[in-house]
């Protein structure tokens, strides 16, 4: 069975597919309507040209939503790697400003003896 968000991420693909069909429909309707003998039909260009831009502005919005959907998921989200990966990288800075704090304190004494 598929999940509930991939198929309506499959349905909204699908229906993607429908309007990209519908918009090359359009580009061969409005080049029969240029290469017609009697001039083109004005009309009809516009309109074909309207529908055309509205269909890719949302091709394009919808292609879009879904990329942003599949970069946003996350298939290793319960893996606890980069907790342990940032705790470890959180030791090694801990043990490297303890390192140069005990430098200095050795500095201090050192420079307090000497006065």
């Amino acid at each position: 069975m598929v999940p509930q968000g991939q198929s309506s991420s499959l349905q909204r693909l699908h229906h993607v597919e429908k309007r990209i069909v519908r918009v090359v429909e359009l580009a061969g309707a409005v080049m029969v309507e240029l290469g017609n003998s009697q001039g083109p039909l004005t009309d009809a260009v516009a309109g074909h040209c309207r529908e055309f831009t509205l269909s890719m502005k949302e091709i394009q919005t919808t292609l879009c939503e879904e990329i942003k959907s599949d970069c946003e998921y996350r298939r290793f989200e319960k893996c606890d790697y980069s907790a342990r990966s940032a705790n470890e990288i959180c030791c090694k800075k801990l043990q490297y400003v303890i390192e140069k704090m005990d430098a200095m304190q050795l500095s201090i004494e050192r420079s307090t003896n000497e006065v």
